[in-house]
């Protein structure tokens, strides 16, 4: 996978509506929560949110009510954003030593 948790990645297809509440559109820029490897999704910090109806349950000290949580949206939708091009970029990798490193393949510099 190209991407990792806490990689910074924007959002390069999508339109919010349905059941999301929070911005899903392109543009978003954010940090990966979770990478679903199996799935080919990530979770993304304040995109693809959507309310989930809790009941209370005394026992684990749950109150109820609505919930606000990020679900998983696919690995093609995002791109990585390079720290010094500051803009979304294509990866590419490079073996140094026993090492697999991770580019950004417009200016050359590890990710």
């Amino acid at each position: 996978m190209h991407i990792k948790k806490n990689d910074t990645v924007q959002v390069i297809s999508g339109e919010s509506g349905g059941k999301i509440t929070v911005a899903e559109g392109r543009g978003v820029r954010a940090r990966v929560l979770r990478v679903l490897p199996k799935k080919n999704k990530v979770v993304v910090e304040g995109v693809a949110r959507v309310k989930k109806a809790t009941r209370p349950n005394p026992r684990k000290g749950h109150r109820g009510g609505f919930m606000e949580k990020e679900m998983p949206i696919s690995i093609s939708k995002v791109m990585l954003v390079c720290r010094k091009c500051d803009r979304p970029v294509r990866v590419g990798y490079r073996i140094e030593g026993d090492k697999k490193i991770r580019y950004c393949r417009k200016c050359k510099q590890e990710v």
